[in-house]
C-alpha cells in the first residue's frame, strides 16, 4: 500500500515522517543523515543549495541566502531579489520542499509524491494557499493543509494516551506562535478555539539577545556606530545569539564574544538579564493564550486538563515556568521538534486508511470525512445482512461500526500493517477557522464595514448564506469585497479586513433599491475558501474560490475585473 507522508514546512527547520507497519510515525532522514533540514535556502549562480550546506553561507553571503521565508508566506508583496531574477515565498519555500522530499526518497527508495503539509494554526487563506502551492511547485500532491497544533495533538493522542481529556497546545517555533485549546479521545482530536501571531517566534528571542549583545560592544569600545547594520555582523551576532540562548536553557551562564572593526570583546551573560530582556516577548504568548481562553469559555469550556508545550523555543526555562506561574499546572514538553511532523503522518495515514475503507464501502466515505453519508449506511446495511431497500433499512451505529472495522481487519491482512494502527488511524479531526470571513457593505446609515458571515473558531467545514441589499435603484453592478479578519463580531470595522478578493458582479436592468443579494460563503475541512453570490430577482449567479491568484467563474454572464466604487446594504 502506498504512503501518503507527513511534511513539516518550518521557519528554522523543516521534516518529513511517514507511519510504518505497526502504527508508529517515523522521520525520515536527509541526506546528510539528520532528522531535520534547515529551512535555509543559497542562490549559487545557477545552483540552488537548500539546508546545512546553505546555512554555512548565512554570514558570508547574506544577500544570496535566504531563511525565515515562511514569515513572508502569502504576502503579495514580498519577492527576494537575486542576480536578475525575484522569487515568491512559495517559490522558495517549494526549493526546501523538493530537498526534503528528494532526500527521504534516495534514503527510502521509493517515490514520494502524496503529501500532508502543516501549517500555523494562525495562518490565513492567502498563507495556506501559499503553502499548497508551494507543494504543488515542488511536485507534489497536496493532500491536506494540516494545522500545526492538531498534528500536535493528533501526534499526542495517536501514541500517548486514549484517555478523554480538554489539553491546550503550546506551540513556540522558531518563528511562529500558536496556542490551541482541543477536546481529545481516542476516537477524535476535536478543536475548540485557536490563536496565535504568525510573526512571534525564537528568532525574536535571539534578535533581542544580539541588540543586547551589540549595545554591552559598544559600552565596551565606545565605538558609536551602530555595528548591527554591517550585515555579516550583524548574521554572526544572531547566530551566537541562538547559541548562547540554547546554552542559557541549560545552564545559568553563557560566556560570548563579539567581533567588529579589528575589536573583539568577550562578556558573560546570565539567564535572569535573558529572560528579563526578552520579557515582553514571553507576556505577548500569555496574552495570546488568554484571549484564546475567553474565546474557549463562551464555547463552553472553562478549564483544561493538560497543557503540552511543542516547538523547539518551548524548551527555554522561562517558559515552563511561566505557564506554570499563570495557570498553575506543569505542562509537559512533548518531543518539541518532531510532534508536528509526526502528526502530519498520522494525518497522511488516516486519509490514507479512510480511502481504502471509502472503496470498500462503495465510495461513500471521502476520504477526510470521518462521518459517512446515508449511502454507506445502505452499503453497511446489504454487508450485514439486511433486506429490502435502502430507505426501508434501519442500520444502527454498531452495525456500521462492526463493518467499518470488518474491512480495517481485511485492510491489515492485505497491506501488511498492524490492525492496531489500522484502527488507531480512524480517528476524526474537527478543526475550526482562525479567522472571521466576511464581505464589505453599507449598514442602514450608510457606514462601510464588514459583515462577518463566518466567525473565527467556527467548526470546519462549514456554509453560512446571509441576504443582502442593493443600495440603488436601477443599480447595475455589486462588488463582492472578500476580506478575512481577527474580530469576534458580525459587524467590524473595515479597517480590520484584509482583502482576499473581488468579484464584479453585473446586475440586471431595472431593480428597484433592495433587490436582494445572497451571499454564500463554504469552507472545508482545511481552511479552504469558496464563495457564491445569486441576485434573487432572476437567479444569475457567479462563484470565486479564493485561491493566491483567485479566479472568477461565472454562470451564463461574462465577468470583469475592474475595481467598482458601488457597493451593497444589508
Amino acid at each position: 500500500m502506498k504512503r501518503i507522508y507527513g511534511i513539516d514546512l518550518g521557519t528554522t527547520f523543516s521534516a518529513i515522517a511517514y507511519v510504518d507497519a505497526n502504527g508508529k510515525p517515523v522521520v525520515a532522514l536527509n541526506a546528510e543523515n539528520k532528522r531535520t533540514t534547515p529551512s535555509v535556502v543559497l542562490f549559487d549562480g545557477d545552483q540552488v543549495v537548500v539546508g546545512d550546506a546553505a546555512r554555512e553561507f548565512i554570514l558570508t553571503r547574506p544577500d544570496d541566502v535566504v531563511n525565515f521565508i515562511k514569515r513572508s508566506m502569502g504576502d503579495p508583496d514580498f519577492l527576494f531579489e537575486n542576480r536578475g531574477k525575484a522569487w515568491r515565498p512559495e517559490e522558495i519555500s517549494a526549493l526546501i520542499l523538493k530537498k526534503v522530499v528528494d532526500d527521504a526518497a534516495l534514503t527510502l527508495g521509493e517515490k514520494i509524491k502524496d503529501v500532508v503539509i502543516t501549517c500555523p494554526a494562525y495562518f490565513g487563506i492567502n498563507e495556506r494557499e501559499a503553502t499548497r502551492q508551494a507543494g504543488e511547485l515542488a511536485g507534489l500532491n497536496v493532500r491536506h493543509i494540516l494545522n500545526e497544533p492538531t498534528a500536535a495533538a493528533l501526534a499526542y493522542g495517536f501514541l500517548e494516551s486514549d484517555e478523554k481529556r480538554v489539553v491546550f497546545v503550546y506551540d513556540l517555533g522558531g518563528g511562529t506562535f500558536d496556542v490551541t485549546m482541543m477536546d481529545i479521545d481516542h476516537k477524535s482530536v476535536k478543536v475548540i478555539c485557536t490563536g496565535g501571531d504568525h510573526q512571534l517566534g525564537g528568532n525574536d528571542w535571539d534578535n533581542r539577545l544580539a541588540a543586547y549583545m551589540a549595545e554591552m560592544f559598544s559600552q565596551k569600545t565606545g565605538i558609536r556606530e551602530d555595528i548591527l547594520d554591517d550585515p555579516v555582523t550583524c548574521q554572526d551576532l544572531v547566530a551566537t545569539a541562538e547559541r548562547a540562548k540554547k546554552v542559557l536553557s541549560q545552564r545559568e551562564n553563557c560566556d560570548v564574544a563579539v567581533t567588529y572593526g579589528g575589536r573583539r570583546e568577550r562578556f558573560t551573560i546570565a539567564r535572569s538579564t535573558f529572560e528579563h530582556l526578552t520579557r515582553d516577548l514571553l507576556e505577548r504568548t500569555v496574552l495570546l493564550t488568554h484571549a484564546m481562553l475567553e474565546e474557549a469559555r463562551k464555547k463552553g469550556y472553562y478549564g483544561v486538563n493538560e497543557i503540552i508545550m511543542v516547538g523547539g523555543s518551548s524548551r527555554m526555562p522561562q517558559v515552563n515556568e511561566r505557564l506554570i506561574r499563570e495557570f498553575g499546572k506543569k505542562p509537559r514538553l512533548y518531543n518539541p521538534d518532531e510532534a508536528i511532523v509526526c502528526g502530519a503522518a498520522v494525518c497522511g495515514w488516516k486519509l490514507l486508511v479512510e480511502g481504502n475503507i471509502s472503496e470498500k464501502l462503495g465510495g461513500h466515505v471521502a476520504p477526510g470525512n470521518a462521518q459517512p453519508g446515508f449511502g454507506a449506511f445502505a452499503s453497511a446495511a446489504k454487508a450485514a445482512g439486511h433486506e429490502g431497500s435502502a430507505d426501508e433499512v434501519e442500520v444502527t451505529l454498531e452495525d456500521l461500526e462492526r463493518i467499518t472495522q470488518d474491512v480495517a481487519k481485511e485492510l491489515a491482512e492485505k497491506s501488511g500493517y498492524s490492525e492496531s494502527a489500522v484502527r488507531k488511524s480512524l480517528v476524526d479531526i474537527v478543526d475550526v477557522t482562525s479567522k472571521s470571513f466576511g464581505v464589505v457593505a453599507l449598514n442602514r446609515d450608510e457606514e462601510e464595514g464588514i459583515v462577518n458571515l463566518v466567525l473565527k473558531n467556527t467548526e470546519t467545514p462549514v456554509s453560512v448564506r446571509r441576504l443582502f441589499h442593493t443600495s440603488e435603484k436601477n443599480q447595475k453592478v455589486v462588488v463582492v469585497q472578500i476580506v478575512e479578519n481577527d474580530s469576534s463580531e458580525e459587524w467590524a470595522p473595515i479597517e480590520f479586513g484584509r482583502l482576499l478578493g473581488y468579484a464584479t458582479f453585473e446586475l440586471p436592468k431595472g431593480l428597484p433599491v433592495r433587490a436582494p443579494v445572497e451571499i454564500v460563503f463554504i469552507i472545508n475541512r482545511e481552511g479552504r475558501l469558496e464563495i457564491t453570490a445569486k441576485e434573487r430577482t432572476t437567479g444569475s449567479e457567479i462563484s470565486v474560490f479564493i485561491k493566491r491568484d483567485f479566479t472568477v467563474r461565472s454562470k451564463g454572464r461574462k465577468q470583469t475585473r475592474e475595481p467598482i466604487s458601488d457597493t451593497f446594504d444589508f
